[in-house]
C-alpha cells in the first residue's frame, strides 16, 4: 500500500470538482462535509478517511476507488481487480439497468461488510500494546 499522497488528491478533487461544475460549497453540500474541511483537502492540508473520500466520490460521480488511488489507499492494481466484477456487471445484455443496479448495490455491500470483518479481525489478532509490554517484562524476569 503506497502512502497517502494528499497534495496530489486534493489537486485531482478540485479538477473533478471543476469539471462537475460545482462550487467549493455544492460539492461540500452534496457530499455532507463542511466547507473549510473541503478546502483543506483541496490545498492538501488534510488527510481525508476512507468514508470521506467514499462521500466525495459519490457526490462527484466517480467511483470511490478512483480517490482510493489519488488519495495512495489502494494501488493502482488493486484498483483492476476491483473493477472486473462491476465492469461484468454492466456489460452484461441479459440483464436490464435495474438489475445491474442492484446486482452492483449488493457486490458493494458484501465487500464493504468484508472489509469490515478483516478489520475487526486484524484487530484482534494484535495484542494491545500494554500486553506485549508485560509480556516482555515477564521473559525478561524469568
Amino acid at each position: 500500500m503506497a502512502s497517502l499522497n494528499v497534495g496530489n488528491l486534493g489537486e485531482f478533487l478540485r479538477e473533478q470538482r471543476r469539471t462537475a461544475k460545482l462550487s467549493l460549497r455544492q460539492l461540500a453540500e452534496a457530499a455532507g462535509v463542511s466547507n473549510p474541511y473541503l478546502s483543506q483537502i483541496e490545498r492538501g492540508l488534510r488527510k481525508p478517511s476512507a468514508e470521506i473520500l467514499q462521500q466525495l466520490a459519490r457526490a462527484l460521480r466517480i467511483s470511490a476507488e478512483t480517490l482510493y488511488v489519488q488519495a495512495g489507499i489502494l494501488d493502482e492494481r488493486d484498483r483492476q481487480d476491483l473493477l472486473q466484477v462491476p465492469a461484468a456487471i454492466l456489460a452484461d445484455p441479459s440483464i436490464n439497468e435495474q438489475q445491474k443496479q442492484a446486482l452492483l448495490q449488493i457486490y458493494e455491500s458484501f465487500r464493504k461488510e468484508n472489509n469490515a470483518q478483516r478489520a475487526t479481525d486484524h484487530d484482534a489478532a494484535d495484542p494491545p500494546a500494554e500486553d506485549s509490554r508485560a509480556a516482555e517484562q515477564g521473559r525478561q524476569a524469568e
